[in-house]
Order: structure tokens, then C-alpha cells, then sequence
């Protein structure tokens, strides 16, 4: 069967963060890599899941109530108009809505502008849809835009500008849309926890309309912002309302990666687009986690933010845990759920080398930074980054500090500790 494969298939690899993932595992190693929550989601979230399956909402479903709740959601937040009924799609989960947006832009040869350091999974749609990824740096340890080497990167071809996970994407599209489109932006980065400042969205949006570019926003993270960064939308910047799609999903706000409830949020056309695509992809996202979704949307002010209030906290943490071994954490993060922290500056070793001492010597595993860059890779800092996932338990950190400690009293890896 191997040599049936496609070339598409055959260039996908398992994402590393997976593989360390799994490897946590088989080693019964204490999983800092991937960014889901090990702790339970909120208990009326989960009995409207199990309320809707018992009254038996199994078969294909499209829940227009979400619809109605985003809307509303919309409105009073960011003083946005959005239609239910024609400017949202429901997707199964934030990646498949933004791979979605991504089919109903790019084609064959449109080069797309990423920058890096850079969430994996947004290369992976652009070469699934023929596109070229095209990486421009953000310039640690402060992780800034360089408005100069953004223009510099448009070519003719141009057809997007991404920014990584949780931030925007801009692309330039010929479509006509209705007065009804929006834009939201300014969430955090991931893997830096960046979160862009408003000089930086008004030379962000000074490309758009230059190059006539509609944004895409994932905002998986609008909730997750720490020091009094709040979320702020984009699309109240001059000439900006009328070229927005918008991303998101229940998974990192209430800790449910796995139940794939999300949504595109855009002008009529493109919300159109991209739910015939998701029909003919998967069809419907589950049934009675759509119905348990709309009791997330209703949640108090209050939950959003104690959220907020405890992810600090375990940002803050890990922040001095990992201080604490040597590391260099010169960017506080300003949302999501990551910490990117630079290698002890006396470590001999790459970032890969000490993840692997790491899981042999304190049975803890963290993501190798180099797997988020894409560009110059004769740019030495891009093997001296580690990731580290917070959104754990208290159990769960308190358990990585005492491995750490271990260690350190221990003196058992001088190669790691300085």
C-alpha cells in the first residue's frame, strides 16, 4: 500500500509535539508538551453533553442557538452586527474552520506570508491547498514585528498573511463582501504568549488595505490574556470591518479539546464558502456537544474571569520554576497557554538534546522550540527555545517542580541544571 500514497500524504509527518506526546506516555513522563487541559471541564458543561445524548441528539444536527449566541456575543462585545443565520459556519473544531477558510482562498501556487516562530498546523492547510508558505522572522526576545521586513516579503503572488495561532491572518481576496464583515485580532501567540500591540495592528492593517487583504482571525485564546491585556479587535481600525473571517472554538476556554465544537465567523460569501466545504469534509460537528455548547456561551462574566485568574497563576508558576533551573524567560507571556523559554545560557546542549536528557533524567517532557521556526536556520537562537504547555493541574506542575528539584539536590544532570 505504501507506494499507493499520494505525495500529499507522503510529505506529512507526525507532528513532534504527538510524538513527544506519545513518548510522555510510554515513559509515564509528566506531559508539559501539548496544550490541552489535564484537569476536568466545568461540570454543567458536561452534564448538557450527557443530557443531550440521553434525550437522544445523535444524528446529524446544526444548532442554530450557537449561531444566535455568537451573534449576540459579537454584538455586545465588540459593538459588531453579524447575521446568525448567514455569517457563521459551525465547524468541527477551530482547525477544520480555519482549514476551511484556508480551501476557500488559497490556490495553487498563492503565496502565503507566516510569521515566525510559527503554529505547525497552519503550513500543513496552506500546502494541502497548494500554497507556498512564505516565513517572515519576529525579532526575539520581545518577539516584534519589523514593519519594514513585513513590506518587503509581498510579492506578486502574495495571496496571505498569516499570523500564527491564536493572532490573525490576512489574506488578499478579490471577493466583494457584504457590509455585514468584521474582524477580531490582538489574541495571544503561540508558542510566545505574544500578544500584538496596537502599533503593530496598525501596520498590520496599513497591508491590508495596501494589498487589499482579508483577515482571518484565530482567537482560540481571546479569553486567556494575563496583566490586563485584553482582547481587541482589529476591525475597529479604519477600513477594516469589511475584510474579516474569524476562528475560534470552546476547546481552550473550556477545556474541552476533544469534543471539536468551533466556528468561522464572517461576510456572507465567505461564511457560505467555508460551511459547504465543512459539509463536504465532515459534514456535522457532533451532536450533543453542539447542544452542550450552548450552555458554554451563556456562562457569567464571572467564569471567564476566574479562568483568566488561575491561568495566571500557573503561568506565574512555571515562570519561576523554570527561572529557578537556569532558564532564561526574557518575555513574560501575555495570553494562551505556553511558556517559550530560552535554554540556560551556559547548556551546551540544542533544544532537541535537552528534551531528551529531560525525559530520561526527570521524566518530563516539554516541545524542542526549533519546530516553530521555518526560516534561516543558520540563526543559532532557533535551537536554544523549549515550549512549555501550563494549562495543567496544580497536581500535575507541582509534581514537574519536584522532578526538577530532584534533580538539582541530586546533582544528577549537570548537563541540563547551571
Amino acid at each position: 500500500m505504501e507506494g499507493k500514497l499520494s505525495s500529499v500524504a507522503k510529505n506529512f509527518t507526525p507532528s513532534p509535539i504527538q510524538e513527544l506526546s506519545q513518548l510522555a506516555q510510554r515513559c509515564n513522563a509528566i506531559n508539559l508538551a501539548e496544550g490541552f487541559p489535564d484537569f476536568p471541564a466545568p461540570p454543567c458543561i458536561k452534564e448538557a453533553a450527557v443530557s443531550a445524548i440521553n434525550n437522544d441528539f445523535n444524528q446529524y444536527r446544526h444548532v442554530q442557538g450557537i449561531c444566535d449566541q455568537l451573534a449576540l456575543k459579537m454584538k455586545k462585545t465588540h459593538g459588531l452586527n453579524v447575521n446568525p443565520l448567514t455569517d457563521i459556519a459551525i465547524c468541527c473544531g477551530q482547525s477544520e474552520a480555519f482549514a476551511a477558510a484556508i480551501f476557500s482562498i488559497i490556490n495553487q501556487g498563492d503565496e502565503v506570508l507566516l510569521f515566525d516562530p510559527c503554529y505547525e498546523t497552519y503550513e500543513g492547510c496552506i500546502t494541502l491547498a497548494g500554497g507556498i508558505p512564505v516565513y517572515v522572522a519576529l525579532e526575539p526576545p520581545q518577539w516584534t514585528l519589523d514593519p519594514e521586513k513585513l513590506m518587503r516579503s509581498f510579492t506578486s503572488r502574495t495571496k496571505a498573511i498569516v499570523l500564527n495561532r491564536s493572532d490573525l491572518c490576512l489574506f488578499v481576496l478579490p471577493l466583494k463582501f457584504t457590509p455585514e464583515t468584521f474582524i477580531r485580532g490582538h489574541s495571544p501567540h503561540n508558542p510566545t504568549g505574544k500578544v500584538f500591540s496596537r502599533d503593530e495592528l496598525e501596520i498590520i492593517a496599513e497591508g491590508c488595505r495596501r494589498w487589499d487583504c482579508v483577515a482571518i482571525t484565530d482567537e482560540v485564546y481571546e479569553y486567556i490574556t494575563y496583566d490586563n491585556q485584553k482582547h481587541e479587535t482589529i476591525a475597529k481600525l479604519p477600513g477594516m470591518q469589511e475584510r474579516t473571517i474569524i476562528t475560534s472554538s470552546l476547546s481552550k476556554t473550556f477545556s474541552v479539546t476533544g469534543w471539536r465544537i468551533g466556528w468561522a465567523i464572517a461576510p456572507a460569501s465567505a461564511a457560505s464558502a467555508i460551511q459547504n466545504i465543512h459539509i463536504r469534509i465532515t459534514d456535522s460537528a457532533p451532536a450533543p456537544f453542539q447542544e452542550a455548547a450552548l450552555t458554554a456561551l451563556r456562562s457569567p462574566n464571572e467564569y471567564f474571569e476566574t479562568l483568566r485568574g488561575e491561568y495566571e497563576l500557573k503561568r506565574d508558576f512555571c515562570m519561576k520554576l523554570l527561572s529557578s533551573v537556569g532558564f532564561r524567560i526574557q518575555f513574560k507571556p501575555q495570553g494562551s497557554l505556553f511558556l517559550f523559554a530560552e535554554l540556560p545560557k551556559d547548556c551546551l546542549l540544542s533544544d532537541v538534546e535537552y528534551v531528551e536528557e529531560l525525559i530520561k533524567q526527570a521524566g518530563v517532557v516539554v516541545v524542542p522550540g526549533r519546530g516553530f521556526f521555518h526560516g534561516n536556520e543558520s540563526c543559532k537562537y532557533q535551537k536554544r527555545y523549549i515550549r512549555v504547555a501550563f494549562c495543567k493541574s496544580g497536581a500535575t506542575l507541582n509534581a514537574a517542580a519536584q522532578k526538577f528539584g530532584e534533580l538539582i539536590n541530586a546533582k544528577a544532570c549537570p548537563k541540563i541544571f547551571y
